[in-house]
């Protein structure tokens, strides 16, 4: 068993402090992973908490199946799709745009992607499309089997396994000979 149904089963057992180990274990790697759909790191933990709070709530929707972090990702995922379909256009130009200063998810990924390999494997990624950059992501940076990828990703596992295959072939397209040395 994992963690986070560890945790969750203590949550249930009416343990309330296991509702700050969830958070401490899963709140930012859901955050991070919102923020790749919905590209606005606020909107991403609005619905991260959304998502949070309806695992509390509702406590008869988690079954144990898969693992916590799966479950809260596919219903992550859900949510973001959501409010991208639902989002208004909108043609304000929000303040940090305007005044020309960095926001935070500018500067998160500054941290994140402080050395040469990361900027240019990042950069390589993210002109995947969108398929196999959600793939990458779920296996290679939140480190998820190919059965839980496929889960949150409402593929199956062969599917996952062909969409890495090409991200990887599309990656050293991307990147040339250099990029084989990073990959």
């Amino acid at each position: 068993m994992d963690k986070g149904a560890e945790y969750y089963r203590r949550f249930l057992d009416g343990d309330e402090g296991a509702i700050g180990d969830i958070m401490d274990e899963l709140f930012f790697k859901l955050v991070f992973f919102v923020d790749r759909f919905v590209h606005d790191v606020h909107t991403a933990e609005d619905i991260a908490l959304d998502v949070m709070s309806d695992l509390f709530v509702h406590k008869h929707r988690y079954d144990f199946r898969s693992s916590l972090k799966t479950y809260l990702f596919m219903r992550g995922r859900s949510r973001a799709i959501d409010w991208i379909r639902h989002r208004k256009a909108s043609a304000a130009t929000e303040l940090t745009e305007a005044a020309g200063v960095p926001d935070e998810r500018t500067d998160l990924e500054e941290k994140l992607l402080s050395d040469e390999r990361k900027r240019t494997v990042g950069a390589a990624v993210d002109k995947l499309p969108e398929d196999m950059r959600t793939a990458v992501h779920l296996v290679f940076f939140e480190e998820m089997s190919y059965a839980e990828a496929a889960s949150v990703m409402k593929k199956n596992r062969k599917q996952i396994d062909n969409l890495l295959y090409r991200a990887k072939k599309e990656l050293y397209a991307i990147l040339g000979d250099e990029g084989r040395q990073l990959l």
